[in-house]
């Protein structure tokens, strides 16, 4: 279990951002699609905002707060994985130093013993690493839920048909700064996460991040 903690980056910097961008926004190519399709059934442009995700994680306090006991957790795990290590590293010396000392028999059954605990140790690391991919997977689902449940108020509230994310590496190559609602989201999900909701969606303007 090379560096445990290190699941962390994989899952929070790329998973987490995957599957908000995944479930969230959906493929921007078909939104495109259904947004031209709607201008064409009224003869009116819909109208159309979008959400820096890269930005959101960064300045969104539940994340953040998440992100730090993940870490958290993750060190942990890492202090508890290592400690058995060492353990075993100790029997595995000292078995080494005093094997000459030893039955044939004896010998035998201590390695046997040895090698079962190793593979206990396996199995260990297999364990640890799926216990904190199910936190994390409880938080990439909170982190979905809080986002969309806002983001359903806001947009039908500013009358938004469509609303996107956008990174750096997404489908969309230029976004008029008058469409991106970021900074608006993240205020309004940091009031709702401090229990500070005293602002609405409908108190709420646009503004750019």
């Amino acid at each position: 279990m090379k560096n445990l903690s290190l699941i962390l980056n994989g899952i929070l910097a790329v998973a987490v951002i995957y599957l908000y961008v995944l479930h969230f926004s959906g493929d921007s190519s078909a939104q495109t699609e259904q947004a031209n399709s709607a201008t064409n059934a009224s003869g009116n442009m819909p109208k159309i905002a979008y959400v820096n995700s890269d930005t959101l994680l960064q300045y969104y306090d539940f994340f953040q707060d998440k992100k730090v006991e993940l870490e958290a957790k993750a060190q942990q795990l890492q202090t508890n994985y290592e400690n058995r290590a060492k353990g075993l590293q100790g029997e595995i010396t000292a078995f080494q130093r005093n094997a000459g000392t030893m039955t044939m028999n004896q010998a035998r059954a201590l390695e046997e013993d040895l090698m079962k605990k190793q593979q206990n140790l396996v199995q260990y690391q297999q364990n640890l690493s799926a216990e904190l991919m199910q936190e994390e997977a409880k938080v990439n689902e909170e982190l979905y839920e809080k986002v969309a449940e806002y983001l359903e108020e806001y947009g039908e509230d500013q009358d938004f048909k469509v609303v996107l994310t956008y990174t750096k590496n997404s489908g969309v190559l230029y976004a008029d700064d008058s469409l991106d609602i970021t900074k608006t989201v993240i205020e309004n999900l940091n009031q709702r996460y401090k229990g500070l909701n005293t602002a609405t969606p409908a108190d709420s303007t646009a503004a750019s991040n």
